[in-house]
């Protein structure tokens, strides 16, 4: 194999490891905002992980965010929950460094 080749397959590998993080750092997002969510309506832990697991399930409807942040506002109407698109998308975005870090912490201690 040559230099070339192997830079080429190490390019690879990276680009692979980086989307599956991404991946990772996304449903560990999504798995937040859902217990978020979950304790603004008071609901037990049982119910509250059955509902971040729906919140997770939602994204893999259409690319993007968009399908996590409908389900949710329409869960929150449905259960009279006020809280705005734009507070949905901040705590998304807060709650995307919280699994970013999470995630990189697992990796350090061989638990990935």
């Amino acid at each position: 194999m040559t230099t070339f080749d192997e830079r080429l397959k190490a390019s690879e590998q990276k680009y692979k490891m980086d989307q599956e993080t991404e991946f990772k750092i996304t449903a560990r997002r999504n798995k937040l905002l859902g217990l978020w969510v979950a304790k603004q309506l008071g609901w037990n832990s049982k119910k509250s992980e059955e509902y971040a697991t729906a919140v997770v399930m939602a994204d893999f409807q259409k690319p993007g965010d968009d399908d996590v942040v409908e389900k949710i506002l329409a869960d929150c109407k449905q259960y009279k929950l006020s809280i705005s698109e734009a507070t949905l998308r901040k705590q998304m975005q807060d709650l995307k460094q919280l699994a970013k870090q999470q995630i990189v912490n697992e990796k350090e201690v061989g638990k990935f």
